[in-house]
Parts: C-alpha cells; sequence; structure tokens
C-alpha cells in the first residue's frame, strides 16, 4: 500500500458542499427546523423503546489487531444496506497497545447530523485490562467512511496513529416487483411483469443493459426501448451519458455537462427548457422507474471535457497548458511538428494513405529527421557556453560563492560531475521546462571548482573552463536520456500509425492532412485563442496508458509520458487540471460538482468513467457531494489498476459498490470458471459461518440511552469488493471476434447464475456481430423485444428474471464445476434447499458442433425438474449491412424438449441424474429446477437446540471428557479401545472432546472452507459422527452424566444421517459440533469466579485450560485405591500414569488454574491429597497415585505451602483448610510402606500441623537416603544423588540444600549421556539457598506469622539448635532475620564502588544489577550463584518486601530485556557461556553441554516465569517506576508482551500455553504443547489485573 500513502493527506481535506434545502408552508412563517438526518434516524431508533417480539439487531463486529488497525484482510467492510438500523461493532482486546488512552475515531456520523469527510467524532475507550474493549457503532444510512485508533506512544507524549480501516454501506435500492418468472417448474408466460409494489433489491439482483442513447433515436421513442429491456428481465439500464456531445460525437465526449444533448428531445434545444433538459429526462427516468421497473444508471465523466466546450476558452486554467504545466513545452512542440509534417506530405514526395508497412517505414523515416531538427536536446542539457561564461563574469566580479558542503579537492571530473547531481544547486535538472533550462548558477559554479581545482590557475578563464569539463561530464546522461526519450516517442508513433490506418483491428483512417495528421494529436488547441497564445491554449487531451499507477497523475512532472508519446490519446477530450483541491482550481471544482450533483439527484448510480486515472482526491470529493443529495446512490466503476490491492483501496475511498468484471476477459473454460467462482459464486453450497459463527447476546445501546435489545452478533472477515460482472460491455469486442458467436448464449446465461450484479449491452443479446464505434456509427437500434431477430432475448428474460428473484429470496449458495468445456453453476436457497442447476456447453472456439464430455451430474437426495433449455443456430455470419438499423447475426434460438432427470440409487442413497442428451452442441444450455428431498424441516432448529440444557449440567470433570482428553487420556481410561481421531490428509486431531473438532473448525466455518480435508472426510462417510458419540457412551460408566450429551449428539446425528446428503454433512457436523462446544464453553465459564466470567476472551481461554488439564485417568490418581481427578502437569507428555501428577508442577498452578477460576474443591483435594503424603517435611515430585511418591524435590513443600496461604487468602471460608484433617501415607518415624499397608493411613493430623511439620522439619534439618536408591528409581542418577541433605543457616535464616549430583528445584535436569560423559551429573543442580524458595520461605513465616499474632495458628515457631542451644525461634523472628540478610546475599550490586556492602565476589560477576540466582552454590561451582535466570521475580511475588524497591525494579527491567522472550522467559542469561537456546531431549553427541537435552534450563525459553515476572514488574513500577502515578502505564506495558500469548492460545490446536520454546519463540519438538503451570501463572497475573480494577 506504499502508493496508497501518496493521497492521505488529500483525502482528508475534502470538504462536502452544503446541500441547501427550502421548506415552503401555506401556515405563518415559523423557525425552520432542520430535518432530521438518517444519522439521526438511526440514534432515535435505538434510544427508542424496544417492542416484545423485535427482530434482533444484526451486529457485525470487526476485530482490530492489537495495534488498533484492521488486519489486511479486514481494511475494507463491506455492509449491508440499512434497511433497518444495526450496529458495526468495533473490537479490541483489553490491554492491547491500541488501548492505551486509546480513541476511536470515524467519519460516520456517531452523534447524527450530517456526514463530512474531515469531521471525525471521537469514543474514548474503555480503559478496563479485564474486559473486551467494543465500540458500537449505529447504522443507518449509506456511504464510505474511514476510522482508525489513536493512542499512546511508547514515548511519553507522543501519539500513534493506528492504520486506517474503510467500511462501506450498500444503498438501499427500491424497485417494482415483477410476477415470477417460473412456476411449479415452467415458464410462466406472465412471468417478470412489473407490479405497481416495490421491492428492495439488494446488490446481488441488479440486472443492468448498457444502451447509447444517440441510437435510440428521439425520446419519443424510448418507450420501445424501456418495454424491451424491462421484458427481457433488466431492472436498470446503464445510460452512456447523456450531456451535450463535443464535435466528435461521442458520448464520453461531453460538450456542457450542464446541459443535455439537445438531438435527443424532438424539438432540439427549444425543448430543453431553463435546465438544459433536466426535467423532461427526469419525468423519462420516471416513466421507466414506475413502469417499466427499470433504475437508471449514468456515466460520471471527470476526467476530461470535449475539446470544443465552450467554457474552456474563459477557464485554459481547467486544462494542462505549459502555461500551467511548463513540463509540456516540448510535447507541444514536438506534437506541433507532427501537424506540420503531415501537412507537407505532398510537398516532400510521401504517400498520404498508408498501404503498406513499407509506408510506415518510410513516413516515419522522414519524420525522424525532421524532428531532428528540432534541436529537442536543448531541454535537456546544460548549454556549456553560457556556463562557462557564468563562471568567468563571477570569477572576474569577485562574486564566488564558497563550496563548503563536501571536500571535492583533487576529484576527477566524473567524481565532481556525481557530487553536483546530488547537490541540489542545479536549477531546472530534467525539468525539461525550457531549452537550456538546465544551469548552475554562476557564483556557486566558481565556488565549486575553484574548491576542486586547486592546481589550476586562480584566474577565469582556467576556472571557466574546468567548469566546463565538468558540464560536459554532466551532459552526457542528458544526451542519452533525450536519445532514449526520442527512441521511445518515434516507436510510440510508429505503432499508432500503424493501428490506425493499417491494421484490420484498427479504424483505417483515410489520407493523412494536416486536419488529419499522422497520428491522433495530444493537445487540442482552442480556436480563436491558440494561435496568438499557444503556451496557455493549447491543452493536453486525455486518454490512458497501458499498466500505469493509477495514483500517479501522467498529466504532471516528473511524468514524460506526453513527450515520449506513451499515452493512448482521445484527441476529443481535454484531460482537465483539478490540482490537490478546490483552492487549487476554485471554478473547475465548483463546476464539476454542479454537474455531479446535479446527475446524483436525477439518477439512481453512478458508473464513474476512467476511474483508474480520477484522482482520487476528485473522486472522493465529488461523490461525497453527490451522496449529500441522495444518500442511496449506486456506484459501481470499472477499474484497470493492475493489483487487486490497488482495486481494493479504490473501492474503499470512494465507496465504490461494485467492480465490473467482465467474463470476456476469460480465455478458456478454466479461467471463465475461476472468474465465476471468484466474482459470483456467493458462498458455497453448504455453508457454516450463518449458523455456526454467530451468536446471540444482548446488546446495550450504542449512544448509552435507551433499552438493551436482543442482538446476533456476526465476526466480519472483511470483504472483497462486490461484482458487478458483465457478459459484455459496450466498448469490448463481441463474442463472434472474441470466441464465437454461440458462445453468447452460454456466457450469457453462465453470468446470470452469479451471485453477484450482472450487466450486459444492448445488442448482446441481439446477436451484434461488432463492436460499434461509439464515435462513427450513426445507425440506430432496431427493437426486436422478445420477437424475431432477438437473438438470444427469450432466454435471457428467463435467466435475468430468474437471478434478481434468486436474489430477492435468498439463493445465496452456490457452486461451480468445470469439466473440459462444461460449466455447471448450482444455485440454492439455504432454508428450502430449493435451487436451480445450469449447465452450459461454452464455445470459446468457431465451428464444432460436438458434444463434447461431460460426465452424468449426481445430485444426491435431489429431485430435478427440467425448466429450459436452447441453443441458438445461425443461417450465417456476415455483419449486417443494413444502413438505417443496428441488427444482429441471422440467429434463431432453438428450444429444447424436456430432459428427464431420473431418480436412481447407490450406497450413498438416492440421486437425480442429469445427463446431456446425445445432441448439445457449444454453446447449449440446461436448466433445472432442484429440491433436496427428505430432508428433515425441523433439523436446523434441532442441531441448534438443547445444548445449554445438557451441557449446562455437567461437571468441570465431565466437561474435561467432552472437551478435551489427548490420545493418551483416552485411551488409559478406554482400555486402549479409543484414541484421538485419524482424519485423513489430516492426520490426529490433538483432543478426542470437542476442542480436537473445533480447532479446524473454526476456520471452515468462518470462511466456509469447504475444500478442507475433514470436509472432504465428511462426505465420504458418518464415521466421525459415531466417533463423537460412541466415545460418550464407551465412557459413560465412570460419567454417568456423560449419558445426556451422548444421546443428545447420537439423536442429532441420526437424524442427519437419515435425511441429509453427504454434501450438507459437513455443514451439520460443524452446527451440531459448534453448538455443543459454545455449551460447553459457557457451561465451564458459568461455573468460574466472576474474574473468569466477565473477562475477555483471553482470560476465558486460559481458564479453560483448567479444565483440560484437570481429568480423571485410571493410572493416575489423588487416591491410591480408586482413580479420582488429578492435575495433569502437561499434555500430551504427562497424561498418564506416574508422570501426570507432580507435587512442583500442582503447587506452581493450582492458583492460576483453580483459585483464581473459583474451583475450591479440586483445589482443596490436591492440597489435602498432597499433604497425606508427607515425608520427611517433604512432600513428593512425582505422586504416582500416592503408591510410590518419590521425595527428591526440595521446593515442593513451600509451593505448597504459598498455595495453602492462597487458598486461605481466596476461598471463601478459606482458614478454616488448616483444621482439616489430613489421614497421613507414611508412619510418623517415616517409614516406606505399601499404600495398602496397615501402617498407612493409620493416624491423622490437622493441616495445621501438616505445616508445622514441615516448618519444623526444616528447622531441625532434613538428611535421608531416597527409598530403594539406584538404578529401579532413577537409572540416570549418580549414587550421591539419592542423599537428600536440607539445613537452615540460622545466621541469615536461609534454607540451604542439595548437592553436585541432584537437582532439587523446577531446574531438575539430570545428564543422561555416556557419549558427552555427562549421565548422572544434573545441568542446573543449584545446590544452596535458591532464591525462589528464599522468597517462598518469607511468605510463609510472615504469614504463619500473621495467622499466630491473631490467634489463628497453633504455632509460634520452630525449636531449633542455634549456638548449641535449642530454642524457640518465632515466625516473627525467621521472618525478621530474612529479612535482614536477604539483599545483602543476593544482591549483585550495580556500582562496584558498593560491593564492600553485599556478599560478592566480583570476580564472578558476569551481570550487575542483579539478583543471585542461588546463594552459596557449592564448591567449584560458586560462579553459579551470578547467573542470570527468571527464578528471581517468584520470590519478588510473593516476598516484595525483601527486595529495596528501586533495585527491584533494575533487576526486573534487565530481565525484560535480556531474558524476556515472544511466549516466555529465557532460562539463561544469552550472555553466559552455558547459554544453549535449543533443546532437542532426544538428540545425543560429544558436546557436554546440549547431549541428550542436558540444556534443558539452560537457555530455552520457558512460559511459567513470565507471568511472575509480571506480577513483579506490576509490583515495583507502580511503587517506584512510570507506573507509580498511573499504574495504566506500567499495565499496558505488560499486556503487550501478553500479546504473543494470546495469539498462541487462540490459534494453536492445542489450546493452551508450551511447556517451552526454542531460542525467540521458536518450536520446541519435544516441548509439552500445553503446559498446566504456563497457563496457570498468567492466569494469575490477569488476575492480580482484575483485582487492582475492581478494588
Amino acid at each position: 500500500m506504499t502508493k496508497a500513502r501518496k493521497v492521505k493527506s488529500t483525502l482528508h481535506s475534502v470538504k462536502i458542499p452544503a446541500n441547501n434545502i427550502t421548506h415552503t408552508s401555506s401556515e405563518s412563517p415559523k423557525t425552520p427546523k432542520t430535518p432530521k438526518t438518517p444519522a439521526d434516524e438511526g440514534i432515535d431508533f435505538f434510544e427508542s423503546a424496544f417492542t416484545q417480539g423485535e427482530e434482533p439487531i444484526r451486529v457485525y463486529e470487526l476485530q482490530l489487531d492489537p495495534d488498533g488497525g484492521p488486519n489486511k484482510d479486514r481494511s475494507y467492510m463491506r455492509l449491508p444496506p440499512a434497511y433497518k438500523p444495526y450496529v458495526l461493532r468495533v473490537s479490541i482486546e483489553a490491554g492491547t497497545p491500541a488501548a492505551k488512552n486509546g480513541v476511536f475515531k470515524t467519519n460516520f456520523p456517531l452523534d447524527g447530523g450530517r456526514f463530512s469527510r474531515d469531521h471525525f467524532p471521537e469514543r474514548k475507550l474503555p480503559t478496563d485490562f479485564s474486559k473486551p474493549i467494543r465500540v458500537d457503532l449505529p447504522i443507518s444510512h449509506a456511504g464510505a467512511f474511514a476510522y482508525w485508533v489513536e493512542y499512546d506512544g511508547d514515548e511519553p507524549g507522543t501519539r500513534v496513529k493506528g492504520r486506517e480501516g474503510y467500511f462501506n454501506i450498500d444503498p438501499v435500492l427500491r424497485t417494482r416487483a415483477r410476477t415470477p418468472i417460473i412456476s411449479d417448474a415452467s415458464i410462466s408466460s406472465s412471468g417478470g411483469a412489473v407490479l405497481s409494489d416495490n421491492v428492495n433489491l439488494s446488490l446481488d439482483g441488479v440486472s443492468i443493459l448498457t444502451i447509447v442513447s444517440k441510437w435510440m433515436g428521439s425520446t419519443d421513442a424510448w418507450r420501445d426501448h424501456l418495454a424491451e429491456a424491462s421484458e427481457r428481465g433488466y431492472n436498470m439500464l446503464h445510460w452512456t451519458p447523456l450531456q451535450e456531445r463535443g464535435e466528435s460525437d461521442s458520448p464520453y465526449s461531453i460538450r456542457n455537462q450542464l446541459i443535455y444533448e439537445p438531438s435527443m428531445f424532438t424539438g432540439g434545444k427549444a425543448d430543453l427548457g431553463e435546465d438544459g433538459g433536466k426535467a423532461k429526462l427526469e419525468g423519462l427516468l420516471r416513466t421507466a422507474r414506475e413502469e417499466y421497473g427499470l433504475l437508471s444508471l449514468t456515466d460520471v465523466v471527470l476526467n476530461h471535457t470535449a475539446n470544443d466546450s465552450p467554457w474552456l476558452l474563459d477557464h485554459p486554467e481547467a486544462g494542462y497548458s505549459p502555461a500551467n504545466a511548463p513540463h509540456l513545452t516540448p510535447a507541444l512542440e514536438l506534437d506541433t511538428a507532427i501537424v506540420e509534417f503531415s501537412g507537407s506530405l505532398t510537398s516532400r514526395g510521401l504517400p498520404t494513405t498508408v498501404h503498406s508497412q513499407q509506408d510506415i517505414d518510410t513516413l516515419i523515416s522522414e519524420f525522424q529527421e525532421h524532428a531532428k531538427s528540432l534541436n529537442m536536446w536543448q531541454y535537456y542539457v546544460f548549454n556549456v557556453k553560457n556556463e562557462r561564461q557564468s563562471v568567468k563574469d563571477a570569477v572576474s566580479a569577485n562574486n564566488i560563492i564558497p563550496w563548503t558542503t563536501k571536500d571535492v579537492a583533487q576529484k576527477n571530473v566524473v567524481q565532481l560531475a556525481d557530487i553536483i547531481r546530488t547537490s541540489g544547486v542545479i536549477n531546472g535538472y530534467r525539468a525539461l521546462e525550457k531549452r537550456f533550462g538546465t544551469s548552475v548558477p554562476g557564483p556557486v559554479a566558481a565556488g565549486f571548482v575553484k574548491a576542486a581545482f586547486v592546481d589550476v590557475e586562480d584566474n577565469a578563464d582556467a576556472l571557466a573552463d574546468a567548469w566546463s569539463r565538468v558540464v560536459d561530464v554532466l551532459n552526457v546522461p542528458l544526451y542519452e536520456e533525450w536519445e532514449e526519450d526520442t527512441k521511445v516517442a518515434m516507436e510510440q508513433i510508429k505503432g499508432r500509425l500503424k493501428y490506425i490506418r493499417l491494421e484490420e483491428n484498427g479504424p483505417k483512417l483515410g489520407p493523412i492532412t494536416k486536419d488529419l495528421p499522422l497520428v491522433e494529436l495530444y493537445f487540442t488547441r482552442l480556436r480563436g485563442k491558440a494561435e496568438s497564445d499557444p503556451q496557455t491554449y493549447s491543452l493536453a487531451n486525455n486518454g490512458w496508458i497501458w499498466k500505469a499507477d493509477p495514483l500517479v497523475n501522467f498529466a504532471q512532472p516528473p511524468s514524460k509520458a506526453y513527450l515520449r508519446r506513451e499515452v493512448i490519446v482521445w484527441d476529443d477530450c481535454v484531460k482537465l487540471r483539478y490540482g490537490d483541491g478546490p483552492d487549487s482550481n476554485p471554478w473547475l471544482w465548483e463546476y464539476m460538482t454542479k454537474y455531479v450533483t446535479s446527475l446524483a439527484e436525477t439518477f439512481d448510480g453512478f458508473r464513474i468513467d476512467n476511474c483508474h486515472s480520477t484522482p482520487l482526491n476528485v473522486g472522493v470529493y465529488m461523490l461525497d457531494a453527490a451522496r449529500v443529495v441522495n444518500p442511496n446512490l449506486y456506484v459501481c466503476a470499472e477499474l484497470f489498476t493492475g493489483s487487486e490491492e490497488m482495486d481494493t483501496l479504490f473501492v474503499s475511498r470512494l465507496g465504490i459498490n461494485s467492480l465490473i468484471r467482465e467474463a470476456g476477459n476469460a480465455w478458456d473454460p478454466k479461467e471463465f470458471s475461476r472468474l465465476l467462482y471468484r466474482h459470483g459464486l456467493g458462498k458455497p453450497i453448504g455453508s457454516m459461518d450463518t449458523a455456526c459463527v454467530t451468536s446471540k447476546e444482548e446488546l446495550p445501546p450504542p449512544t448509552g440511552k435507551g433499552p438493551t435489545r436482543p442482538c446476533i452478533v456476526i465476526p466480519h472477515n472483511g470483504s472483497a469488493p462486490h461484482a458487478l460482472f458483465f457478459d459484455l460491455t459496450h466498448d469490448n469486442e463481441s463474442y463472434l471476434d472474441k470466441r464465437s458467436a454461440e458462445d453468447a448464449l452460454s456466457t450469457g446465461a453462465l453470468v446470470t447464475f452469479s451471485h453477484s450484479a450482472i450487466g450486459s449491452v444492448k445488442g448482446f443479446d441481439d446477436m451484434y456481430p461488432k463492436l460499434l464505434n461509439l464515435v462513427a456509427e450513426r445507425r440506430q437500434y432496431e427493437v426486436t423485444r422478445l420477437g424475431e431477430n432477438s437473438g438470444i432475448a427469450r432466454a435471457k428474460r428467463i435467466l435475468n428474471s430468474l437471478h434478481t428473484e434468486m436474489a430477492l429470496h435468498g439463493f445465496e449458495e452456490g457452486h461451480v464445476h468445470q469439466e473440459n468445456d462444461y460449466i455447471v453453476m448450482h444455485r440454492v436457497q439455504p432454508t428450502t434447499q430449493r435451487g436451480y442447476i445450469l449447465i452450459a456447453h461454452t464455445a470459446f472456439t468457431k465451428g464444432s458442433k460436438d458434444r463434447g464430455f461431460i460426465s452424468p451430474i449426481k445430485l444426491r437426495r435431489t429431485k430435478a425438474k427440467f425448466v429450459y433449455g436452447a441453443h441458438i443456430k445461425f443461417s450465417s455470419y456476415e455483419n449486417n449491412k443494413d444502413p438505417n438499423l443496428l441488427r444482429g447475426l441471422p440467429g434463431k434460438l432453438v428450444e429444447m424438449r424436456e430432459v428427464v432427470a431420473p431418480q436412481g440409487l447407490d450406497n450413498e442413497g438416492p440421486f437425480a441424474e442429469i445427463i446431456v442428451p446425445e445432441y448439445f452442441p457449444p454453446g447449449s444450455i440446461m436448466l433445472f429446477e432442484t429440491q433436496l428431498r427428505g430432508i428433515d424441516p425441523d433439523l436446523d432448529a434441532l442441531c441448534s437446540s438443547g445444548a445449554d440444557d445438557v451441557f449446562g449440567s455437567l461437571n468441570l470433570v465431565d466437561l474435561n471428557v467432552v472437551l478435551h482428553r489427548a490420545e493418551g487420556e483416552e485411551r488409559d481410561l478406554t482400555a486402549g479401545d479409543i484414541g484421538t481421531y485419524i482424519v485423513p490428509g489430516l492426520g490426529n486431531l490433538v483432543y478426542c472432546g470437542l476442542e480436537g473438532w473445533m480447532h479446524p473448525l473454526r476456520h471452515i466455518m468462518r470462511y466456509n472452507d469447504l475444500g478442507h480435508a475433514l470436509c472432504a472426510h465428511l462426505r465420504e462417510g458418518t464415521w466421525a459422527m459415531d466417533f463423537v458419540a460412541a466415545r460418550l457412551f464407551k465412557q459413560s460408566d465412570t460419567f454417568p452424566n456423560l449419558v445426556g450429551p451422548a444421546k443428545w449428539f447420537q439423536e442429532r446425528f441420526d437424524r442427519i444421517k437419515k435425511s441429509v446428503p453427504n454434501f450438507l454433512r459437513p455443514k451439520y457436523f460443524a452446527i451440531v459440533i459448534s453448538e455443543a462446544y459454545k455449551a460447553s464453553r459457557r457451561s465451564v465459564v458459568e461455573q468460574c469466579s466472576d474474574f473468569v466470567s466477565t473477562g475477555h476472551s483471553f482470560t476465558q481461554d486460559l481458564a479453560l485450560t483448567a479444565v483440560q488439564m484437570l481429568g480423571l485417568v485410571q493410572s493416575a490418581s489423588l487416591d491410591p485405591g480408586k482413580p479420582t481427578p488429578s492435575l495433569a502437569a502437561g499434555l500430551p507428555h504427562f497424561a498418564t500414569g506416574w508422570a501426570r501428577c507432580w507435587g512442583r508442577d500442582v503447587f506452581i498452578s493450582l492458583r492460576g488454574l483453580f483459585l483464581t477460576t473459583g474451583n475450591f474443591l479440586d483445589a482443596k483435594r490436591h492440597i489435602l491429597a498432597f499433604a497425606s503424603t508427607l515425608k520427611h517435611g517433604l512432600i513428593p515430585n512425582l505422586l504416582d497415585s500416592l503408591r510410590n511418591p518419590r521425595y527428591n524435590s526440595r521446593d515442593s513443600p513451600w509451593w505448597m505451602l504459598q498455595n495453602i496461604q492462597d487458598y486461605v487468602n481466596m476461598a471463601p471460608e478459606g482458614l478454616s483448610i488448616l483444621s482439616e484433617p489430613v489421614k497421613r501415607r507414611f508412619p510418623q518415624d517415616d517409614t516406606w510402606v505399601p499404600w495398602d499397608d496397615p501402617r498407612a493411613y493409620a493416624y491423622s493430623s490437622t493441616l495445621a500441623e501438616v505445616i508445622q511439620e514441615i516448618l519444623q522439619r526444616h528447622a531441625d534439618g532434613i538428611h535421608f537416603r531416597e527409598h530403594n536408591a539406584g538404578p529401579n528409581l532413577d537409572m540416570q542418577m549418580k549414587d550421591g544423588g539419592f542423599n537428600i541433605d536440607i539445613q537452615v543457616d540460622w545466621t541469615t535464616g536461609l534454607i540451604f540444600g542439595g548437592n553436585e549430583f541432584n537437582c532439587g528445584t523446577w531446574m531438575d535436569k539430570m545428564g543422561e549421556s555416556v557419549k558427552a560423559g555427562t549421565k548422572g551429573k544434573p545441568g542446573t543442580p543449584r545446590d544452596g539457598a535458591p532464591v525462589e524458595i528464599t522468597g517462598l520461605l518469607k511468605s510463609t513465616v510472615r504469614w504463619l506469622d500473621q495467622l499466630s499474632e491473631a490467634g489463628e495458628f497453633p504455632f509460634r515457631g520452630v525449636d531449633a539448635k542455634i549456638d548449641g542451644k535449642r530454642r524457640l525461634v518465632t515466625y516473627k523472628e525467621w521472618s525478621n532475620l530474612l529479612q535482614a540478610s536477604f539483599e545483602e546475599c543476593y544482591y549483585v550490586p550495580l556500582d562496584p564502588a558498593e560491593d564492600p556492602k553485599y556478599n560478592v565476589n566480583p570476580s564472578l560477576i558476569n551481570r550487575r544489577g542483579i539478583y543471585k540466582d542461588v546463594f552459596g552454590s557449592g564448591p567449584g561451582r560458586e560462579w553459579s550463584d551470578y547467573q542470570f535466570r527468571p527464578n528471581f521475580p517468584i520470590a519478588m511475588t510473593v516476598a516484595p518486601e525483601l527486595f529495596e524497591e528501586k533495585h527491584a525494579l533494575h533487576a526486573l527491567k534487565l530481565a525484560d530485556q535480556v531474558l524476556g522472550g515472544p511466549l516466555g522467559m529465557k532460562t539463561l542469561d544469552p550472555a553466559d557461556l552455558q547459554y544453549r537456546p535449543y533443546y532437542h531431549n532426544s538428540t545425543d553427541g560429544d558436546d557436554a553441554a546440549i547431549a541428550k537435552g542436558l540444556n534443558y534450563h539452560n537457555g530455552p525459553e520457558w512460559g511459567w516465569p513470565l507471568g511472575y515476572f509480571l506480577r513483579a514488574y506490576l509490583y515495583f513500577d507502580t511503587r517506584v517506576g512510570v507506573g507509580n502515578g498511573d499504574p495504566s502505564q506500567t499495565l499496558h506495558r505488560l499486556f503487550k508482551i501478553l500479546l504473543k500469548p494470546r495469539h498462541h492460545i487462540q490459534h494453536d490446536p492445542w489450546a493452551g500455553l508450551p511447556e517451552l520454546t526454542n531460542k525467540d519463540g521458536e518450536y520446541c519438538p519435544d516441548s509439552c504443547k500445553t503446559q498446566a503451570w504456563s497457563n496457570s501463572t498468567i492466569l494469575d497475573f490477569l488476575q492480580t489485573v482484575h483485582e487492582m480494577n475492581t478494588t
């Protein structure tokens, strides 16, 4: 869109002329009341009382990107006519950059009143970070509108304007109703008759006929033409310009824009009246509309005027001349040379008539010689003599300007010339405005050569000679440019001469004279003026350039199109010069505005002539003015921009309702079928979007006043420009020339089956053999109506009428099939499943009568009845030579006998079969009426009903089965019988439940992608339907609540299988699955907390992962004696068995997945289950259904204690959990016993006692060797790794533990590679006091102190042996000890001068201003204390009081800069020598750093630390950072970080956030695709934000 930016400044400066409306009344004069505008009426509607039974309001939702702009596909929106007001909803995700003090701006009149292009009402965007942001626009009238979002930039005080978007609202077109053309599958003889009542005509029902009034005779005869067009089924006439024509007699060469062509009227000029014939013409158009059902559309010609327009003499500034565009001077000189040369051919002994190529070569050769005498090179180059003299004069007068811009001394003349070219000192460089107009001022040149030629004698002649040498070099490329331009100009003249005087398809003009020169002239010389002042009164003619940039005006510099003769010129039209706006050329703008508004008052629509070369600012201004007087103006145009992107630019800016497309541009049947599919398909048969993607909601009043109304929300995907599909336009060759005459019927028929506006030209139906010359043709149309010599008119009557009827009655779905020379189109009404199918045998080549081949057409479960068939037979292809009448070829429309479509039956069910008859020559067509048989009329309602009742009653574990279940989970619970579904061509779905289906269906439903592999599979059979219900029935013994959903699915799928043909199966499958999914999702959300239920989609997507992870499997449980639901660490790797439920993972995840979502019961179950396993003062990392738990994680108990604290604070009556009895899995002496041993569960503790035991055991020191230590427990670990040692350092309060052979924190990768020598060596031992454990410890003792002080915890502290004595250490004392020691132990000062204050070894410091990852790493690993990792924000979040606030914020900013990744945080500083960001667990090798994935935590980017970073940053930045005065500044920064996670969860098939990624968010194959803690910690952050908003 780079080129589009050129016009933006002019677009917003456009102003609309006021519409002066006069009101008269017989009553006493009163203060005039301003009439309500359509925008006012729309506001009134939404503020008026709601009427019971009122239809739901349509809400079209446009989702903007995070930067506030639409994505490329949605940059242009086409919206339907506002028969009844509706809403355009613009949605932005909460917290995205565009929401930062965001303001939505649009020139749609949101506050009522009239539209103004440069008036932009505003709506301030809500600042709630927890709820979706919406702006609802009440839409009530047609027009073209722009919008954007403006918001705060990253730099203070800056504002960002988001990318602009555009929405165009279709006009309301009202036309006469007509009687049906088909009745009971038969053509009605009275069909298509015009009735007295009106109907709303959608753009897809428009059927246009182009007519040229000069061939219609006078207006007295027009009724016959109107009747003919109406009888042939057209409902709109495209009138080529009806204004007074210029001397060429072309309708597009308008002499007087405000007067209609006098010759149209019987009395000529005498009939025009004071208004120039406007009233008379409006009367005729009223007759056309009311009696014949014909709306009117006319061309608007903005680019040019006739070469004899009288007003040009008074206003030559309206055109381009050398006087106002001096660069045209040499072009005019060359043009004049052509005139003079043409008049001298006889005297030169040259041919005046062209008979051969030799004549052309002779003429061009002589003209080249003539052109040389013009010395045109003088317009390009420096005058060396003058340049020399100017330097000499400057030096002699000591008038020298020193050269200071660049060192030029000792450079050669080529280098010096290059410097001069780019220095900006050359006057007239390449401007071509006058001979020798290129120069450098003498004083400047003198200063330059004096600085350059330091060795040259310092006198005037020497320096002047030096400058001459530089000028000679400067002139070299200028001479080359002149030679190239001359060469191109001569080639263009030669090509044009050949076309207009020799080629068969050209006009073959006669003798060459001065009045009829060699080629068309590029300039109009205004008679009586140009003779004396050619510079002012020689005006450039208009034309077009092949593949030109439509945003570049070829009459303005730097274009040399006129000089190079590149314009294919219309020598009867002067190009108009508008400039940048009305101030540039006031008279022209005012005059043309009167012309345009007058037309808008008279006609229903415009065709913008030559739209692609109409200056965009002119088009915008004029159409805005037109819509003031006719808001429902229909605008179409033909564009030759060369790109769809540029087409959309013009369509969106100008508000073009339809782009003209032409069937004749197809070169074969395949290309034609592509055009039909692209422009005329509508939606494919079986489309799903309406049924599946829309949602019912309650609509708050858009203005804030008025009642809430029911609405249907329809996501908008953006739009392609709407098509006006012509079989043939009035300026293209006939089908006799292009293809074959016979193809007119087949192509014309196929065009009528397009779900778009359609068009034709008078003469196409009549079979005119040749393109008619708008200028030279003088004959009149023959009116044949539907009788003899009417060509294919009788067929077009049926098809045009049917086209309109199908649009009126919603036949919006279609199918296009091409096979060999055949094209089949089927149009269907999706509600009734009634349709029409057209079989057309195209005739792209002449002569053949062969039937060709097409397979029998099988229509499943459908009855097809023949309606009509025909081909056209010609007795001759000779052009009619009637001197007075325009007539078609002598052809006869041969109508076919009925073709029966028999019913058949095969293994897929019944079908109708259409077989093309043996005689069906090219050009033939057949039309059948179709009706789907046996389809249940209540099926749509059934499929979309009852879901809320059935799925709304399920609990979250039931919903886990319905929505999710990975392969391993499903097979675990079904004894291996059921796994994820395999779709041929797509592979395994990731889930067995609805989310598995919804991932492909979201795209299929939104974009109606029926070619998707899943749709193909559904058409082939019903296996997918069987699977959905069967898997629920299979598991109903375990989950009895699933019987209801299983029956719900089965009932609907059984009905579908019974009555729906295979091609509709994808649609109904999608309806059922999507309804079930929406109901299930609602059920989850409704069972969640207010934070989730009122939150935005990102919050709810994350909340769904809590259901994704919480499920029941046989092999993992919270109870060793029976299966119970448990939390999976991640999917798919941690789905079942011992690997499913991990202590650390559960308690990192529990707050977010359970507490923030309101699932307190499952939170409690997990807390109590793990508490029951307490042994050695630890809880297990691997739970293994409590049967074989493993105690090798030092951090797990602290995560549990943090979660108990969170539960107490967040759950209703949360404190009561401390009194809950906990049956203990192991005896008090920590003896290992099997779970079913009598000593297991032999005693109980309260949860408070369990908490105290954890603290006390740590205070005493923990020292044990893991049960069953050795290869049977862990085949990778060295013997020393099984020894667990943990103790408290009572000088600091810190807990230390671990050794070089084990890894007791979450960074727990054990080396496995024998080849690399890393087997049994942890990748990250983190022995010592890891920073997050210290933070969790501080959080716990602070909390317990608070509880104890309040009398809510039965223990005051722990007994500890300190300095050889046992004594009570209160929790307050322990907390204070940690507080006093933390910064000293962990902080690495930014300033080395402060090192003595802290416990640091400067020689080991790699990065300053950070917090150590560990304090007190083991011998030989002291350096690992100083590794910069993302663990310190955990401590900041749970115990922020430990940190000096400014130190903390600096470290967090550093983490953002150094460790931040798209979906998580780098686990190690990239500057660290150990940093290895690519994780491949299965890869072995010699590199010890990465072999067998040892770098698991040494660089790859993990998801879960991100949530803690966000919470920590929010805390400290709002206290001592930019968020201190305005927390929203911090929130916007942090929400920007969440853009990638938000996008990922919305689009990834697993619908969750991954465990980790490789460098910069790159996909890691060995990662879990969705991980509990990755999702959880983001929920934690969002819930924190929600609390901030609510408090």
